[in-house]
């Protein structure tokens, strides 16, 4: 319960909701409509932090670094209170002047110039995999598609090896699990943390990464001098973590909506040049990463409230997706035509999403493969959720496609 000598004001309108219980983590949108309802700024005092869930707010809050910052944690933790249970990104978890050289150094290797040398790449893999899927007739969107592309093209990318690959998928569902509270998900999660993260630590290192690709790439940064050489396997590191599971349940949120949106799909098939639009759309309509944390610098007004320093505020992106201010009154419709760049699935401002070409890169030539190949995509059982403290997604979605 929220006292006189919190930080939380008293005069902020609050909802007694629990964002990270299993029915909101599945289906978050009548909390996100009541929460835009509710204010710009709104109290949780179930974990005495405030919130926001209009995309003008969130945007805003994103893009000021210098007082909602990230360096004391993207999660509920305060790093000046508490011990991170790993070393804090340098990317996702730092703020400038250290986060300057590293986000540079990091911009600079995956350019979407540099990305774009992948295209060929990818979308041969993906006219293989589609190809494959296609001849059987069903699969699992998921198991059978979402998580083997990314895990196939993206660590080639990255320059890891083979062996071990298996891991990455558990611990980026550890990191982003740990950015909420301490509830069983972590719990679970953090029972099978060492050897996982061990193989993590040990695939960063130079000597386990191929002489060419991103990790290769990260290493050269540091020889030059533009980052340090401490810093290198963290860099790498941060590619594993962010650049899978997103991936995975970007693509799997796009095929789902698009298999629930016969229409939207026929628009795809006549036209697959459409599929990076779609995917925008999908980010826009599911958003994977749901939620990020950002902590007050200092005293501050925001919206026409007081917020104090050292306040955590809950930053619901996903709820900003679909905020009717912004996108309109159709914007709980799944439209792959409609204008939808300006989404905050990727984050906003310095620390928006590094990696985001090659994420966008993947999605479009899995999509595309898929538009140019099947005619019509139809659900045959009700998808499964992969509930996740940050992430929004699925664990399985059947689907049957009739080819072209």
């Amino acid at each position: 319960m929220t006292t006189e000598t919190s930080t939380v004001r008293l005069d902020l309108p609050g909802l007694d909701d629990d964002p990270f219980d299993d029915a909101t983590l599945a289906n978050p949108y009548e909390f996100h409509a009541r929460l835009r309802a509710a204010g710009p700024v709104v109290r949780l005092p179930r974990y005495d932090v405030l919130a926001m869930g209009r995309y003008t707010d969130v945007h805003a809050a994103l893009t000021d670094w210098r007082t909602f910052v990230s360096g004391r944690g993207v999660g509920l933790s305060d790093f000046q209170h508490e011990k991170p249970w790993r070393t804090p990104s340098l990317l996702l978890e730092a703020d400038p002047p250290d986060h300057t050289p590293v986000r540079a150094a990091m911009s600079a290797i995956l350019s979407p110039r540099s990305v774009r040398q992948l295209r060929d790449h990818l979308q041969e893999q993906a006219d293989l995999l589609v190809d494959a899927l296609v001849c059987r007739g069903e699969f699992d969107a998921v198991t059978d598609l979402a998580e083997v592309f990314p895990l196939q093209v993206f660590p080639d990318a990255v320059g890891v090896r083979a062996e071990g690959r298996e891991n990455l998928l558990p611990y980026g569902a550890m990191a982003f699990n740990a950015f909420g509270p301490r509830n069983d998900r972590v719990t679970r999660a953090l029972e099978t943390a060492e050897p996982i993260q061990a193989w993590i630590s040990e695939s960063c290192e130079r000597a386990n990464l191929s002489a060419t690709g991103f990790g290769a790439q990260i290493w050269a940064a540091a020889d030059r001098g533009e980052i340090t050489h401490a810093q290198a396997p963290m860099l790498v590191r941060s590619l594993l973590t962010a650049g899978v599971d997103t991936t995975v349940f970007g693509i799997g949120n796009a095929l789902h909506a698009l298999a629930a949106h016969p229409a939207q799909w026929s628009i795809l098939h006549e036209r697959p040049n459409l599929a990076k639009f779609a995917f925008d759309e999908a980010l826009r309509f599911e958003s994977p990463v749901q939620t990020f944390f950002r902590t007050t610098a200092a005293d501050t007004e925001f919206a026409g409230h007081r917020i104090a320093e050292g306040q955590k505020v809950l930053l619901f992106l996903g709820s900003g997706n679909r905020d009717e201010r912004h996108w309109g009154d159709r914007s709980e419709e799944f439209d792959i035509q409609r204008a939808a760049s300006g989404h905050v699935a990727f984050g906003m401002g310095i620390h928006q999403c590094v990696g985001q070409p090659i994420a966008r890169l993947e999605a479009e030539t899995i999509l595309t493969a898929l538009a140019r190949r099947v005619r019509r995509i139809e659900p045959t059982a009700a998808a499964v959720p992969r509930l996740n403290n940050t992430l929004k997604g699925w664990a399985s979605i059947p689907v049957r496609v009739h080819p072209v």
